[in-house]
């Protein structure tokens, strides 16, 4: 009994210490639109010159917010940038603000870690549940119609409001932005990468992320063992349609073909073509191999970039 109440203690020492570490720092957003319409979520400072860290949809047509931290601390927030594609969104407070939050690494993290989420949900004192990691790796549909991959599941139950805020492992470092609730006793937030910092720096200094686009729908599959042997894969991403008029169209790419490697990358799932699309690729010259009609067909396209 003395080891059980000593783990718990343990436990419960823990959370306290992510909390009062954490909370200071994230804010209670109220968001209102040119339109009028309300919403409100929750940010965290992420640089001392007052930036703020929330999830995009949770400022989706605002330029402001009002910021309220739990020392009752309020400021003025103009939306920098937002990316609907990995669903982050950057704001910069015009008063003072408490310290950032300290970065950690999602990809550090393991399924069964301890995990604790934080916001702060319509300007009440701040609100914090625990939990541990139930998987990685997950897909998180978006409202444009692509996915946020590698998405962090946890059953760390998210309260109305707590979108935007923080999912911080047992250091009280952040490593993912709460974004959505996928379910009874389930929470997905996207995680902080060598990706997401890239996306939020960009944000930052240009407010916007350019991306590449095909023109392409695909879906992954369990690929036929004669092309998984040829190219070294179990699974592959199949062409599922193709936009009439855009880049892929125009290079010969059909409904039906595998996707085998594009710009040197070996292609296994559909999301790893979306990776691949970044500012970078944007009108260069790409070479695209695809598996059609039972041999390896190579074609060269240029793709441009999304809009919309």
């Amino acid at each position: 009994m003395s080891d059980d109440r000593e783990a718990l203690d343990a436990y419960s020492r823990t959370i306290v210490a992510v909390a009062e570490t954490v909370l200071p720092s994230v804010a209670s957003l109220e968001v209102r639109t040119a339109r009028g319409r309300a919403g409100a979520g929750s940010a965290s400072v992420i640089t001392r010159d007052g930036y703020l860290l929330t999830s995009a949809h949770v400022v989706a047509g605002a330029t402001t917010a009002e910021a309220t931290f739990t020392d009752g601390t309020t400021s003025t927030a103009d939306v920098v940038g937002r990316d609907t594609l990995s669903d982050l969104a950057v704001l910069l407070a015009r008063g003072e603000t408490p310290p950032p939050v300290e970065q950690g690494d999602a990809s550090t993290l393991r399924v069964g870690q301890l995990v604790v989420a934080l916001g702060n949900p319509l300007g009440l004192a701040g609100s914090v549940t625990a939990g541990i990691v139930s998987a990685l790796g997950r897909s998180l549909p978006t409202a444009s119609g692509r996915v946020v991959d590698e998405v962090i599941q946890t059953d760390a139950a998210l309260n109305p409001g707590n979108s935007g805020g923080v999912l911080a492992d047992h250091h009280g470092r952040m490593v993912g932005v709460n974004t959505a609730v996928a379910g009874v006793g389930l929470g997905l937030a996207v995680p902080i990468n060598a990706t997401t910092r890239e996306i939020v720096s960009t944000l930052m200094t240009t407010g916007r992320v350019r991306r590449a686009w095909l023109g392409i729908a695909g879906k992954t599959i369990a690929l036929p063992p004669r092309v998984a042997e040829r190219v070294g894969s179990p699974t592959g991403m199949q062409v599922a349609s193709v936009v009439d008029g855009s880049p892929a169209e125009r290079a010969g790419i059909h409904s039906g073909d595998i996707m085998v490697e594009l710009d040197g990358t070996t292609i296994v799932t559909a999301t790893a073509v979306q990776k691949l699309m970044v500012e970078d690729a944007i009108d260069r010259r790409i070479e695209i191999t695809v598996w059609r009609n039972g041999a390896l067909v190579d074609v060269i396209l240029r793709p441009r970039e999304l809009t919309g």
